[in-house]
């Protein structure tokens, strides 16, 4: 008997076809991965989306003077008078919360002294955030505001924002001391007796 020292064709044959029948399986998996990759990125993009504006939201409100608006019909209008928490680098910023009627997006408004809806000549920044919300509704009692958000097929968004300052009534009068101070005169003494007899 002879020794061999190379292979037939056929075993040539099966050997490349168990080597693409692998790859294919190897390329098929990564496909997957990438899916999966691709989809976790975007869960984590919009989960980063919504993380910020709640956080821009709560520091609105929390950086308030307590000067706060809400009103609408279908979705709440939020308008905070004065907030120290500028995106835009304002010393001090008006900013509105509103649903847009355009894709349901909710938009926040930053400027000085505008009033909604917008005149022509209004200089404000406007940021567009979270699509396709189709609930959100601020309440308001004593100290605190109540915030709930949902976009369409997602979990709701609530919080609740305690120790929100009380508006200043327009017109009210600063307490005044009842105790007001008086200058007091010091008092003279009497004079010492003379103790030499």
């Amino acid at each position: 008997m002879r020794r061999r020292e190379a292979f037939t064709l056929i075993e040539l044959l099966i050997s490349i076809a168990l080597l693409s029948l692998i790859l294919l399986a190897l390329y098929k998996s990564l496909g997957l991965l990438q899916n999966s990759n691709l989809q976790l990125f975007q869960y984590l993009k919009k989960s980063a989306e919504e993380n910020l504006v709640s956080k821009t939201l709560f520091l609105d409100i929390t950086g308030s003077d307590g000067n706060i608006t809400i009103d609408g019909d279908e979705f709440s209008r939020l308008c905070i008078e004065n907030t120290i928490n500028s995106l835009h680098e304002l010393p001090s910023a008006k900013v509105c919360w509103v649903v847009a009627k355009e894709g349901n997006q909710l938009l926040r408004s930053e400027g000085n002294n505008y009033t909604l809806p917008l005149s022509t000549n209004s200089r404000i920044s406007v940021d567009a955030t979270l699509k396709d919300i189709d609930h959100f509704r601020v309440y308001r009692q004593k100290d605190g505001v109540l915030i709930l958000l949902r976009q369409k097929n997602k979990k709701p968004i609530s919080f609740l924002v305690q120790g929100v300052a009380e508006p200043a009534q327009p017109g009210a009068k600063e307490l005044q001391n009842p105790a007001k101070k008086q200058k007091i005169a010091p008092k003279s003494l009497p004079p010492v007796p003379n103790q030499n007899p």
